[in-house]
């Protein structure tokens, strides 16, 4: 059993069968590309299995949902991470840096995941429809997040922001929200 496969069990992540195969391939394209344009800090593998559980701890809360997006996925955190685990979504994935989104299109391209549209920009250029669930890590504020997000809300989007422990200062009481604590990070799910 992997160091990857005994997280996932360890936090009772239940993924597809082919996970395990993909999430493999991605780390081995991660860790070439990363050599030569510097997408993540994450530099071990061991590192990176934490960002890649980190990523994917959600699916042990998250209702089934058809349409997602994900703004600033960076390496594929948590965006492309959770597109491999849940294959019945659709993830748009939103990366304005062109050498983290050409990673991300070859990523889709070599693991066959027809799951996944890659856009090259920023969330304020793209048309406002509305999606089922808006993830985001490490990418700004709370209050900036709802901002960038709100073209992309209808009744009952669920936004599924990955924080630190500051997330109780940038927390705004009115709205509908919970707080999911894992050992290092903080999902904040707001519901719309």
């Amino acid at each position: 059993m992997s160091h990857l496969e005994q997280l996932l069990s360890q936090h009772n992540v239940t993924v597809p069968e082919d996970f395990g195969k993909k999430i493999q391939q991605y780390k081995t394209l991660l860790e070439k590309w990363n050599k030569i344009h510097n997408l993540t800090g994450a530099k071990t593998l061991q590192q990176i299995d934490q960002f890649i559980i980190d990523a994917v701890m959600p699916v042990t809360f998250l209702p089934p949902v058809r349409k997602a997006m994900d703004i600033g996925t960076g390496a594929g955190f948590p965006g492309m991470i959770l597109a491999i685990a849940m294959p019945q979504t659709h993830f748009t994935l939103v990366e304005p840096l062109s050498k983290r989104a050409s990673f991300l299109q070859f990523v889709k391209a070599d693991l066959g995941l027809k799951n996944v549209e890659v856009k090259a920009l920023r969330a304020e250029q793209l048309p406002s429809e509305p999606y089922d669930l808006i993830t985001s890590r490490a990418v700004t504020d709370t209050e900036m997040l709802l901002k960038l997000s709100k073209p992309f809300c209808a009744e009952g989007t669920l936004l599924l922001f990955y924080k630190g422990e500051k997330v109780y200062d940038e927390i705004d009481e009115t709205l509908d929200y919970k707080i999911i604590e894992a050992e290092k990070r903080h999902y904040l799910l707001i519901k719309r």
